[in-house]
C-alpha cells in the first residue's frame, strides 16, 4: 500500500512478456481491480504488454531481454552499501534471456560485489518463442554456470510449493553471494493442449478453448492474500547538501572538458551525499577517479561492462540517487538499447562520453565517437550538452544533476583554453553567442572543440574584412532556437555548421530542425563534418582532413558568401 517505501524489495520481470502474471499477483495484493486487470494492454491503460513504471509498484521497464539482473544489481549495490537497508532484489529471469551477454555481465558484477540482497529466480521452462531454448531443461548447465560465477546455486521444481518456499528462505539466509533459484517448470502446465507445447507464444485462445483450459485447472475465481510488511530499517544519516563550490579555471589555463568534468563531478560529491559515480574502467581518462579518490564508498567500478554500466546508474536512479556514469562516448554504443529501455523507465541517470570525434588523435577510429550525439539526441525526452571549457563544464555537470531524465555530457580529449569567465552562465537549452557585430555576413555555429576552430577562423577572416558570427551551441538539445532564428534574421540568413562527427543527426541536423519550424524558406546551410573514415594521426592533421579545421571554416564561409 505504499510503493515509496524506502524498505520495501524490489521485484523485476525481467521477462517483461510474463507481465499478465505481474498484474495478477497486484491484483490479488489488492493493489489494482477487477475492472482494471481486464485493461491489460488496451489503449490508455496502466496494464501495457510489458511493464513500465505507469504503475508506481513497478521500477523499471522491462520486455528487452537481458536488462532485470544488471538493473536488480544497481539496485542491489544501493541496498548494501549506500542505503544499508534490509530490503531484497527479486529478479524473474527467462531461460531464453540467459543467452544476452549483460546477464553474464550482472553475474560477474554481482559475485564481485558480493550482493545477498539479489535473488535471481529463473523459469527454465524449456520453450523460448520460436522453439526450444539453448539448454532446454539442462538445469545441470545453469547451476554449474551460476556457481562458477560464485552464485549460490538452487535447483528446485518450479512446481512444488514446499521447494518453492524453502528455496527462498535459503536465499534469505544466504550471506556473501547472490542467489539463483533455477526452477525447472512446464510451460502450460495443466492444460492438455497447451503443455510443452511448440507454438503458442503470443497467442490467444478461442472462446472454446478458453473453457477447456479453465475446466482443466480448476481456477479459483477470485483470490486476494495479505501482503507482508517489509522489515523496517532506518536510512543512514546522511550530512546535509551543501551549496557547490564549483572548480574555477582562469583566462590562462589550458584543462580538457574531460578533466574539468572529473573536478565538477568532485565538487558536486562534496555538496551531496546523493551523487554517485560510476565508470567503465577508464576513469583515469575520464577523470571520474577524481570523485573516486574524494569519494571511494559513492563509487563503483563497472569494469569493461558497458550494458552493466548503464544498467547499475539506472538501478541507483530507483533508489533516488542521482548516478553519473562515464566511458569512452565510442563505447556507449554498446549499451545503447540500455539507454533507450532507460528513457521508458522514466530513469534519471547522467552519462558523460569522453574522447569523442577524430581531434582524440592517435589512437584510431575504433576510439573515435563519431555518432554519439546522434544516437543520444534520438532518445526520448533526452538532453544533450557538449561544452568547449573547462568553466562551462563545470557549470553544466552542476545543471546535469538537477535535470530530470537522460543527460548525456560529451568532453573533449584535447586540451583547450578557457573562453569563459568562472561566473558566466549557462542554460540547459541555452547557446552563446560568442562574436557578433552589425555588419556580420553570416554564422557559423560550432560546440565543443570545434567552437576552438571557428575562432580561430574568426580571426583568419576578420584580417580579410569579413565578419561573421559565431555561436556556441553548447547545448545540442533542447536547442536555442531563439538566438538561432535571431542570427538567421541578422546575419544574411546564412549558415556553417561545424561538428567533429559523422553528418548525419549531430549538431548540424540539430541546427537544420530549428529551422523546419519556422515559415518561409529553409536558410542556407552548409555541415562541415567528418565525411570518410578516419585513421591515425595528431588532432589537426585530422581535423585538417576531416574538413572541420579553421583553414576549413574559412574556405566555406568565402565559398558560401560567393553563392547568389
Amino acid at each position: 500500500d505504499n510503493p515509496g517505501n524506502p524498505n520495501n524489495d524490489h521485484l523485476i520481470f525481467s521477462k517483461g512478456h510474463a507481465s499478465p502474471l505481474l498484474y495478477s499477483m497486484f491484483k490479488a495484493a489488492g493493489a489494482i481491480s477487477d475492472e482494471e486487470l481486464m485493461t491489460l494492454r488496451k489503449f490508455g491503460s496502466r496494464l501495457e504488454g510489458h511493464p513500465t513504471p505507469v504503475l508506481p509498484w513497478v521500477d523499471v521497464a522491462t520486455g528487452s531481454l537481458g536488462q532485470g539482473l544488471p538493473i536488480g544489481v544497481g539496485i542491489a549495490l544501493a541496498g548494501k552499501y549506500l542505503d544499508k537497508l534490509p530490503y531484497h532484489i527479486w529478479v524473474l529471469l527467462g531461460d531464453s534471456e540467459m543467452a544476452e551477454g549483460s546477464i553474464w555481465e550482472a553475474f560477474d558484477h554481482a559475485s564481485y560485489y558480493k550482493l545477498d540482497n539479489l535473488v535471481g529466480i529463473l523459469d527454465c521452462n524449456r520453450l523460448g518463442q520460436r522453439g526450444q531454448t539453448m539448454w532446454g531443461w539442462n538445469t545441470a548447465v545453469y547451476e554449474a554456470r551460476a556457481k562458477a560465477f560464485g552464485w549460490n546455486a538452487i535447483v528446485i521444481d518450479g512446481h512444488n510449493y514446499d521447494q518453492i518456499n524453502q528455496a527462498y528462505s535459503q536465499a534469505l539466509q544466504t550471506q556473501g553471494s547472490p542467489t539463483l533459484i533455477i526452477a525447472k517448470t512446464i510451460k502450460g502446465k495443466g492444460v492438455s493442449f497447451l503443455e510443452n507445447k511448440e507454438g503458442w507464444h503470443g497467442k490467444a485462445l478461442s472462446e472454446e478453448q478458453e473453457e477447456q483450459a479453465l475446466n482443466e485447472l480448476h481456477p479459483v475465481r477470485s483470490m486476494t492474500f495479505p501482503v507482508q510488511k517489509p522489515a523496517q530499517g532506518q536510512l543512514p544519516q546522511e550530512a546535509a547538501k551543501k551549496a557547490v563550490e564549483l572548480p574555477r579555471y582562469g583566462e590562462k589555463d589550458a584543462v580538457a572538458t574531460r578533466k574539468a568534468y572529473g573536478d565538477a563531478l568532485k565538487a558536486l560529491g562534496a555538496a551531496n551525499p546523493d551523487v554517485i559515480a560510476l565508470d567503465g574502467e577508464v576513469s583515469n581518462s575520464t577523470y571520474a577517479e577524481e570523485f573516486a579518490k574524494a569519494f571511494p564508498d559513492r563509487f563503483f567500478e563497472q569494469f569493461i561492462a558497458e550494458q552493466q554500466l548503464v544498467s547499475a546508474a539506472v538501478g541507483m536512479s530507483v533508489r533516488h540517487k542521482i548516478p553519473f556514469a562515464s566511458t569512452f562516448a565510442a563505447f556507449f554504443t554498446r549499451a545503447y538499447d540500455f539507454i533507450r529501455m532507460a528513457a521508458i523507465s522514466r530513469a534519471n541517470i547522467r552519462l558523460s562520453g569522453s574522447h569523442a570525434g577524430v581531434s582524440i588523435g592517435e589512437d584510431g577510429p575504433s576510439q573515435m565517437a563519431l555518432e554519439d550525439l546522434s544516437m543520444m539526441r534520438a532518445v526520448y525526452g533526452s538532453t544533450v550538452v557538449y561544452p568547449s571549457d573547462p568553466n562551462q563544464t563545470a557549470q553544466l555537470v552542476a545543471l546535469m544533476a538537477e535535470h530530470n531524465g537522460i543527460v548525456y555530457m560529451r568532453t573533449t580529449r584535447e586540451k583547450t583554453s578557457v573562453l569563459y569567465s568562472p561566473d558566466e552562465e549557462f542554460t540547459i537549452g541555452g547557446s552563446k553567442v560568442v562574436r557578433q557585430s552589425e555588419n556580420d555576413r553570416l554564422t557559423v555555429v560550432a560546440a565543443g572543440i570545434t567552437l576552438h576552430e571557428a575562432l580561430k577562423a574568426y580571426d583568419q577572416l576578420k584580417s580579410q574584412r569579413v565578419t561573421i558570427r559565431v555561436i556556441d551551441a553548447y547545448s545540442v538539445k533542447p536547442m536555442d532556437e531563439e538566438t538561432l532564428l535571431a542570427a538567421a534574421a541578422e546575419a544574411g540568413d546564412k549558415f556553417i555548421v561545424v561538428e567533429d562527427h559523422w553528418p548525419e543527426g549531430g549538431l548540424g541536423d540539430a541546427v537544420l530542425e530549428v529551422f523546419t519550424h519556422r515559415d518561409g524558406p529553409l536558410p542556407q546551410i552548409v555541415k562541415l563534418a567528418v565525411q570518410s573514415m578516419p585513421g591515425s594521426g595528431t588532432a589537426d592533421q585530422l581535423m585538417e582532413e576531416a574538413g572541420i579545421s579553421a583553414h576549413s571554416i574559412v574556405e566555406a564561409v568565402n565559398a558560401l558568401l560567393q553563392r547568389k
